[in-house]
């Protein structure tokens, strides 16, 4: 390949070795590899590896042809030793020559006129910056030290300054700071993270060095640009860039029509009216089937009344009936419930009294009797029975209640259709009032047994023990209060008398009317909010805090994601990155910067010529991947001319191609008639051995 002008391959010099998911076969990757094609491989155990720690070859791969193969300044002689061996010993290479990068690619853009014979050669790459000072000119067949072809080249990994003296490059005056490209990307990279932190999955290393290459510029004045940023304005909005995810906008809902709505409602109508037919269908069937059981008992008690005394157990015991009163009570029991099925009013107190006194002495015939006229078995019988009664008779009350609410609801449902059905939009009206004045009632209830008497939320946090209690809690902590001050005088008498034991009837929590009230509402409230639901398809009821659940004062809100949140926004990234090549500081480092290594490389020389130094000045030539920062050339001259007396000639020039013109000027010295010349062959190798290399 040596006289090509442009190389034939160039890839990323990466390689990795995965393994086939369903084979297992181990295959070899080189380059940049394609995502779509790695699915199909386990790469877990097998990451993609460099032949370069920072700018130093540690993995050679093969390469089967006599080379010429960069390296950086002052190389470790063991790497160049195994480099020779492998080439030498393993390919059985006729010659290799070694070489920096930054002095080919200095000496291709001396002859096309872009830089000086003198100048100062400054690299910087992707881990590392150099400066090489160059000197003199004696051809390019006559360089001293050759410099390097990698095929496919990779771009240098330090940040290197040069001296180029009459074209000869003066390693004496060679510096080095460790920063780099890739310590850009890797600061890129982190801000990116810490920025957006739902998104790092996106900001994969190759992106990141896209973003940094396409966006990322060199500030004249770091302090001055973070100001501009800091206070805003049009000229920071054009200095931002914006990087837009991927995103598909969420569905929007829209409220239902007119014509929705009415659809939906006689939707409902339709299937409450078939509701109601069921439930009134079941109503006729059960209540026929009570009046036939209930003619079967009174049927049952007339022939139980033409039965003679002694065959009465008999009878009995063929109809499943233990006594003539079980047959009466559950002829009571039917009558109430077909009384409650047809929706009758209930009898007259006086009747149910007759009634249950009659069976009462029925069944319980001890219950009136003497203790001192009955024996100890019929004492026991007496307490069974009138626990019993006791027991029988409140569950009855219960029962009772529960059927006389029951009757009550089913009045005001049917009071509240009735006035549904006579003006459809007053009662629902009516019916959104009440359920907010109840809704703001038991809300106002609850502030103020939390908060007291104060309904302003500002002074709720200073209301004491005190105010936070209602009526019949303070009347309870009272009493507490004045039973133990009473107890404290002297000898402890308390419950020598009856009427102390009547602290606990007063203390008892039975008698806070407010809770009875409170439990009232929040029923009532829970009917409105039921019937709500049920005529009014847009009604949504509030949260309403349980027992279980604690008020919650704020809802929390969930806030939909927009095309906004799947914006990546450069702003002072853009410049604060780059500007670790002035500043190494930003992430840590503590080594100069791009600019003060000039100085630092001019300082070296062996003479202090200033004739010599205005020369180098004048010749600044900028190459490697970096350099291609917009900006850089302005920055590294004004940095210069702050170094330098004043008056003195500055020059900053950047290579054609930063990245490939140190393979061009290789490749035009390999292809020279002098070239194997310069070259280290085979037997000069297996002669002088690896020590020969130290002194090439």
């Amino acid at each position: 390949w040596a006289g090509e002008t442009e190389p034939r391959v160039i890839f990323r010099n990466i390689v990795q070795r995965p393994r086939h998911k369903s084979t297992g076969e181990t295959v070899t990757i080189v380059g940049d590899h394609d995502p779509a094609l790695l699915k199909y491989f386990d790469c877990t155990r097998s990451g993609p590896r460099s032949a370069f720690d920072s700018n130093v070859v540690f993995q050679p791969e093969q390469i089967d042809h006599p080379i010429l193969i960069t390296e950086c300044v002052c190389n470790p002689v063991y790497s160049r030793s195994k480099m020779a061996e492998l080439l030498f010993e393993t390919y059985g290479v006729r010659s290799v020559a070694f070489g920096v990068d930054a002095v080919f690619s200095y000496k291709y853009n001396q002859l096309h006129g872009i830089c000086e014979k003198d100048g100062l050669a400054i690299c910087p790459g992707f881990t590392t910056t150099h400066v090489i000072p160059q000197v003199g000119i004696m051809g390019l067949d006559k360089i001293s030290l050759v410099s390097a072809w990698n095929f496919p080249y990779v771009p240098p990994t330090n940040l290197f300054t040069g001296l180029f003296v009459d074209g000869e490059p003066v390693y004496k005056g060679c510096c080095r700071t460790n920063i780099g490209g890739y310590h850009i990307t890797d600061y890129l990279k982190q801000l990116l993270s810490l920025k957006y932190p739902h998104h790092m999955a996106r900001f994969t290393w190759e992106k990141v060095e896209d973003l940094k290459m396409e966006h990322c510029y060199i500030a004249p004045d770091y302090a001055l640009e973070a100001q501009l940023f800091q206070k805003g304005g049009k000229e920071a909005e054009d200095k931002t860039r914006c990087w837009q995810l991927p995103w598909v906008p969420l569905p929007t809902e829209e409220p239902p029509s007119e014509e929705e709505i009415a659809r939906k409602a006689a939707i409902r109508e339709r299937q409450g009216q078939r509701l109601r037919e069921m439930a009134e269908a079941k109503r006729s069937s059960r209540i026929n089937e009570l009046e036939n059981q209930l003619h079967g008992l009174e049927f049952l008690l007339q022939q139980l009344g033409q039965v003679q005394e002694e065959d009465i157990p008999s009878f009995l015991s063929e109809t499943g009936y233990a006594s003539k009163q079980e047959i009466e009570l559950t002829l009571t029991k039917v009558t109430q419930s077909l009384r409650k099925a047809k929706g009758e009013p209930k009898p007259e107190q006086a009747e149910n009294e007759e009634k249950a006194d009659s069976c009462t002495s029925d069944k319980y015939p001890l219950i009136n009797v003497p203790d001192n006229m009955l024996t100890p078995d019929q004492l026991k019988e007496k307490k069974r029975q009138i626990f019993l009664k006791t027991t029988t008779e409140g569950r009855q009350r219960a029962k009772q209640k529960r059927v006389e609410e029951e009757l009550e609801r089913e009045r005001k449902t049917q009071q509240d259709e009735e006035r549904r059905l006579e003006n459809p939009q007053l009662y629902l009206e009516q019916m959104h009032t009440k359920y907010k004045e109840l809704y703001e009632k038991i809300e106002l209830r609850k502030r103020l047994k939390t908060n007291g008497g104060h309904t302003n939320g500002s002074n709720s946090g200073g209301v004491g023990r005190g105010e936070r209690l209602n009526a019949a809690q303070r009347e309870r902590m009272r009493l507490l209060t004045t039973a133990a001050f009473d107890r404290g005088k002297g000898e402890d008498t308390f419950g020598a008398k009856d009427e102390d034991w009547q602290l606990y009837k007063l203390m008892g929590k039975d008698n806070d009317d407010d809770d009875d009230g409170a439990d009232e509402d929040e029923a009532e409230l829970a009917r409105v909010s039921s019937r709500l639901q049920e005529i009014d398809p847009t009604f949504v009821p509030k949260l309403e805090p349980t027992a279980s659940q604690p008020t919650i004062t704020e809802v929390p809100h969930v806030r939909p994601l927009t095309k906004e949140d799947f914006q990546i926004v450069l702003g002072v990234e853009r410049f604060r990155c780059p500007e670790i090549l002035f500043h190494p500081n930003l992430v840590g480092i503590d080594q100069v910067g791009l600019d003060e290594m000039t100085g630092v490389s001019i300082r070296r020389l062996p003479s202090k010529d200033k004739a010599l130094e205005n020369r180098l000045t004048s010749s600044v030539f900028m190459t490697g991947g970096c350099s291609l920062f917009p900006g850089i050339n302005e920055r590294l001259e004004a940095g210069i001319r702050m170094l330098r007396p004043c008056g003195s000639p500055i020059k900053v020039a950047r290579a054609l191609d930063p990245v490939l013109d140190a393979w061009r000027g290789a490749s035009l010295y390999a292809a020279n008639s002098r070239f194997h010349q310069q070259t280290f062959s085979r037997a000069d190798y297996y002669e002088k051995g690896e020590d020969w290399l130290r002194r090439y």
